[in-house]
């Protein structure tokens, strides 16, 4: 500012004014380091994999999770009904392989961009998990897409019987691998959660060979496929896109070798028209979101708790199609789907208390003074070893 335009603001405002101005352009700077700062450490938070997983714990905790994954399963319901229904798109690994082919070109993408989340040290995780869960993956996906594609030929209540079975193998497995238990009453209540949707579901137990082979198949990789999911992300620093990253490609080599095997001659004669090519696209991206939030839900709550929200979809598309679209699945069903919601919600229940005791758990009282020093680290010990259990 000039000699002259200061003496003027001098004569107007005075010393103060000029106080004051210079004071509002401090404040301003500091701001902008402030923000900088935080930009930064921001970045430098995403560029480790300790730093990454708290973010995602952060951004995504359970509930957002659980609900992020219910919204688009139910989505992809619809598209595959569409593609496999309507279009006559009935190539049930081949669909799942595309799935996970622009599910690979995306991570890609995001890897391009710098937004994939950096994976931990190789000497963290052994090469062998990531290469189980790929294969599991690719199991429990493709076969849960034919057992879909067989539901006109076998029955709905046997397929949804094989998925009621994944809960109590889920419970076993995890019982033998790490000697995990689960409290009596939340046995009671996935009891009853098992048997709402067993009578809500399960019609009749007509079925043909085939169809019966690949819904009994499934249910060993897709319960070994959610504790994976699960106890990487857990124990590790795991993020789920970073997961999806590293087990995408032998998903997709396994869904190769699978395809000759399992799914019908004829794929290279479909149509690919704009409306068929259309619908076959959203149901891959839809996939692609399906496989990223039914892996933020495994690595915030557990396995358990996933197949009961997949139970939990299943009772609300029957209750809405009965309330909203008047469909009539008969009195028995709409009975049992009320008593299969009634059990989630004791499940919940039960959950929810069992983390709030585990994470209200006192210190054990010690008969020797501590310093500072020693009483600090006997805190962040105890923070750091107390997990929920869900």
């Amino acid at each position: 500012m000039s000699e002259v335009g200061m003496g003027w603001f001098d004569s107007l405002w005075g010393e103060e004014g000029r106080k004051l101005i210079k004071r509002k352009d401090s404040d301003a700077g500091e701001a902008g380091r402030a923000l900088e700062e935080l930009r930064a450490s921001l970045y430098n938070e995403l560029r480790t994999s300790e730093g990454a997983k708290r973010q995602q714990q952060r951004y995504c905790p359970p509930v957002v999770a659980l609900t992020f994954n219910f919204m688009v399963a139910v989505g992809i319901i619809m598209a595959n009904k569409l593609v496999m229904g309507k279009v006559g798109f009935n190539f049930p690994i081949f669909l799942t392989f595309i799935h996970y082919i622009t599910a690979w070109i995306l991570l890609a993408f995001f890897k391009a961009l710098s937004l994939l989340p950096v994976s931990p040290p190789t000497k963290t995780t052994p090469f062998s998990s990531l290469f189980a869960l790929g294969a599991v993956m690719a199991f429990a996906s493709g076969l849960a897409n034919t057992s879909l594609k067989y539901n006109s030929s076998c029955s709905v209540g046997f397929y949804q019987m094989a998925k009621i079975a994944v809960t109590p193998t889920i419970v076993f497995a995890e019982f033998i691998l790490f000697r995990k238990t689960i409290s009596f009453k939340k046995v009671l209540a996935l009891v009853v959660v098992s048997a709402g949707v067993a009578v809500a579901t399960v019609t009749d137990i007509e079925f043909n060979l085939f169809g019966a082979v690949v819904a009994i198949v499934w249910i060993i990789p897709s319960a070994i496929n959610k504790i994976l999911w699960s106890t990487l992300q857990q124990q590790g620093n795991w993020t789920a896109l970073g997961l999806m990253w590293k087990t995408t490609p032998v998903t997709v080599f396994f869904l190769g070798a699978l395809m000759p095997w399992i799914d019908p001659p004829g794929v290279l004669s479909f149509k690919w028209n704009v409306n068929n090519s259309s619908a076959v696209l959203i149901s891959a991206l839809l996939g692609f979101l399906l496989q990223w939030s039914g892996a933020l839900a495994l690595g915030a709550t557990c396995a358990t708790t996933h197949v009961v929200l997949g139970q939990f979809k299943t009772c609300v598309i029957l209750l809405g199609g009965y309330l909203i679209f008047n469909s009539d699945p008969g009195i028995v069903s709409i009975g049992g789907a009320v008593v299969a919601i009634s059990g989630m919600s004791l499940y919940t229940t039960f959950t929810l208390q069992q983390s709030q005791e585990n994470t209200k758990q006192p210190l054990l009282p010690s008969t020797k003074p501590k310093s500072t020093t020693e009483q600090d680290t006997t805190t962040d010990s105890n923070i750091n070893t107390t997990t929920i259990v869900v």
